[in-house]
């Protein structure tokens, strides 16, 4: 079911949801110039998958990208639609959207944490920002107005991801030429550290990163894993940027087996 909230700020964002709505409720935050429509549906859970402000079907709105609390104002509307501490879980760049969140708000509306292929800051040198090869290789060119360069720079970055049929990597293609360039470029445009933010959390913290990761480097997950009080690492063996696609039934007995335990 795809629906829509404004936030406190007046900036509208869809949301898919699926599941019962009395079931755990998972909030899923996807990663930079992609949308909800990314992850799949988990059984016996609830789960909420915005799209950020300028992916998919939310509003492009003219500011807020360089912002960390425009993007703690837009999870906490999330949270608050859904009415219940959640499992909050955030591929690639959606770790530092759930980071900014807990910057501002800390953790009282969160049941457990799930850093998926994740970043958790941003800017030169940052542990918790490190990026690899395929990354590295498509910018700047991915970000440029130009479809001329921006176009093949973005293919070669998704093929680049995993071993993904190729179907589905024209999809999340398609998925990113929705995102208007202005913010393909603002969204890198920050320089975040979220150490002090990692070493507060005391929610139970499940990092997921591939050891074939090219887009963030897995030195960026453990750097999250080990500063996080108490956290756990699983790393996936031969899997790149997108564990949840490439690796499916694991990583769906991953998740529902953390949001078991959270929720018990």
């Amino acid at each position: 079911m795809q629906t829509s909230l404004l936030t406190a700020e007046g900036v509208r964002l869809s949301l898919r949801e699926a599941g019962p709505v009395d079931a755990p409720p998972v909030v899923l935050v996807h990663g930079w110039a992609q949308s909800g429509e990314v992850w799949p549906d988990y059984p016996g859970v609830r789960v909420v998958a915005p799209d950020l402000r300028g992916h998919g079907d939310s509003e492009v709105t003219g500011a807020g990208y360089r912002d960390s609390a425009a993007w703690a104002a837009d999870l906490r509307a999330v949270l608050d639609h859904v009415g219940r501490p959640a499992t909050l879980v955030g591929w690639s760049y959606g770790g530092l959207v759930i980071t900014d969140y807990l910057r501002e708000h800390g953790t009282a509306r969160v049941d457990g944490l799930v850093l998926v292929g994740a970043i958790t800051e941003i800017g030169r040198d940052r542990p918790g920002g490190a990026t690899g090869p395929v990354m590295r290789r498509a910018l700047p060119a991915a970000l440029s107005e130009d479809p001329a360069v921006a176009v093949p720079a973005l293919a070669g970055f998704f093929r680049g991801q995993a071993d993904l049929p190729g179907g589905l990597v024209q999809r999340l293609l398609g998925t990113a030429l929705r995102v208007p360039p202005g913010v393909r470029r603002d969204l890198f445009r920050r320089d975040v550290d979220s150490s002090t933010v990692l070493e507060g959390v005391d929610k139970p913290t499940l990092v997921v990163h591939g050891t074939a990761d090219g887009v963030v480097d897995p030195s960026a997950g453990e750097h999250a894993a080990g500063t996080v009080p108490g956290a756990e690492l699983r790393r996936y063996e031969r899997t790149g940027h997108v564990p949840f696609l490439e690796r499916p039934e694991r990583f769906a007995d991953d998740l529902l087996g953390f949001v078991a335990e959270v929720c018990r």
